[in-house]
């Protein structure tokens, strides 16, 4: 009920019961309540939103698609785990650097049309970009994603975010420079991720050591690595 209809309701309430309601109390607590009532309500967390004809379709491309991501591609694994973390946190801004051809982004932007969000993706490669492209279309979610050619050395240091989660594929020597360039424009809460990511280290794993050891030295983020598919560092930006 809002502001207006409680001071009409009180309002003919006192002129009705004039000898009963002749006191100065209810006159000064009419404008309260007029404006205590008439202050917006804090919205809701947007809930998770079931989409079935979408659901069917990407199920379906996925499906069809399942033996056939060769080409720097994530395991369906990790897809699944980027999609689960997404909506139970209700992530609406998300980035990935490092496209290939759009597993990863369809997993991720699958879990962002339910939680009302998009996707900035970024590929180096024309050729893998354009296939990316294609199977965004085919996939249906083309509305939920902002594909980019371009250097993500560059590009990933000028977009202005904020973001809630970041999942990073791109050339593992360059790890913790995505990393430094995205921790500010994280917000707390937030989900940084990268793929490739071992506990245990070789000569083979510089870029992505390097990484996991530098965000564990840091004291706001909460960093452990998912093992049941390629290697999913997951961390989260938390209050200190």
């Amino acid at each position: 009920m809002s502001g207006i209809y409680l001071y009409i309701i009180l309002s003919n309430i006192y002129k009705s019961n004039h000898s009963a309601m002749k006191n100065k109390t209810l006159s000064l607590l009419l404008p309260f309540l007029v404006l205590l009532l008439s202050l917006p309500v804090p919205l809701k967390s947007q809930s998770t939103k079931d989409k079935p004809e979408l659901d069917k379709k990407v199920e379906a491309f996925l499906q069809k698609n399942r033996n056939g991501w060769y080409d720097m591609n994530i395991p369906e694994a990790d897809g699944k785990k980027m999609y689960d973390i997404i909506i139970e946190k209700g992530y609406r801004s998300a980035l990935e650097i490092g496209t290939s051809t759009g597993h990863s982004a369809i997993w991720i932007a699958w879990a962002l049309s339910k939680t009302g969000g998009r996707l900035i993706t970024i590929e180096i490669d024309r050729d893998r970009h354009e296939t990316a492209i294609r199977n965004f279309r085919e996939a249906g979610l083309s509305d939920y994603i902002d594909a980019r050619l371009d250097d993500a050395h560059r590009l990933v240091g000028e977009l202005e975010g904020p973001f809630d989660f970041v999942f990073s594929d791109a050339d593992k020597g360059w790890y913790k420079n995505y990393f430094l360039a995205v921790d500010p424009k994280l917000r707390s809460g937030g989900c940084f991720t990268a793929h490739n990511v071992s506990e245990r280290q070789s000569r083979y794993s510089g870029g992505q050591s390097d990484l996991l050891n530098y965000v564990r030295s840091l004291d706001n983020y909460e960093t452990s690595v998912y093992s049941s598919g390629g290697g999913l560092m997951i961390s989260y930006k938390i209050d200190k």
